[in-house]
């Protein structure tokens, strides 16, 4: 699946709720996982840090949803398989 289906399966089951809840409340709950993901990975527990990774993952989908953007788009002109840095794949951001 691609992240524009995903995209729109978020839309399909939760824009309603989400366009109610609004983008600021919308984004708080995006910080909240990232939290949760945070204290997963810190506990090392890997059942955890897999849930919360979805977690955050849908909440990015929900709020690129409000902001009408399509997070697949977005990131493939960012990000158009090479290094936005440097130009580069892998990446030679780091060498000397």
């Amino acid at each position: 699946m691609h992240t524009s289906e995903l995209q729109e399966m978020m839309y399909n089951i939760y824009f309603k709720r989400d366009r109610q809840r609004g983008i600021e409340k919308t984004f708080m709950w995006l910080v909240e996982e990232i939290g949760e993901l945070a204290k997963a990975i810190l506990k090392g527990d890997r059942e955890s840090q897999k849930e919360e990774i979805a977690d955050v993952f849908a909440w990015l989908l929900s709020l690129a949803n409000l902001l009408n953007i399509n997070l697949e788009k977005v990131l493939i002109e960012k990000y158009p398989n090479k290094c936005p840095r440097c130009g580069k794949n892998p990446c030679s951001c780091l060498e000397k």
